[in-house]
């Protein structure tokens, strides 16, 4: 398969192939996986196909197994939503408060502090956890206490 045959078969066949995705696995980005999935296997096979009728026969079938094997997959068997994991509740509304704060620091700040503070990891386990130094931990735990100090004494 030429590359001007591939794009030509995804302008025309990628729609169809992410709609038949979708209604099989009922989530958009496992969607899209599949369907990315599928594409790559049409450049991958090479093969040339003699009309349309057969290209888009071989889309849909590749397609319903790639959908197969997503739902068979054990990731996918222990995953949960995210519209079904619950945030922790907390006693007070100034805890609540204090939590969703935490929660809109930008990730470099947020993942240490709450794995210090909410999960109880020492700073040695948070840096192993998430391949830092011990030293940038504690700098990152600092700069994020800081952040929080602020943007609460704002409020």
């Amino acid at each position: 398969m030429t590359e001007k045959a591939f794009e030509d078969a995804v302008e025309r066949y990628l729609d169809l192939v992410y709609r038949l995705a979708l209604n099989c696995l009922r989530n958009p980005a496992d969607a899209e996986d599949a369907a990315q999935t599928a594409m790559l296997r049409l450049w991958q096979s090479g093969s040339v196909f003699p009309n349309d009728d057969q290209l888009r026969y071989w889309l849909v079938r590749v397609t319903l197994n790639v959908c197969k094997d997503t739902a068979r997959s054990p990731w996918r068997r222990r995953m949960v939503p995210l519209e079904h994991c619950r945030e922790p509740a907390f006693d007070t509304p100034e805890h609540q408060t204090l939590y969703a704060e935490v929660m809109s620091l930008p990730a470099k700040y947020r993942l240490p502090l709450y794995l210090y503070y909410y999960e109880g990891y020492a700073v040695a386990e948070v840096g192993e956890l998430l391949g830092l130094k011990p030293s940038t931990v504690q700098t990152r735990l600092a700069r994020a206490r800081e952040k929080l100090r602020m943007i609460l004494t704002e409020e």
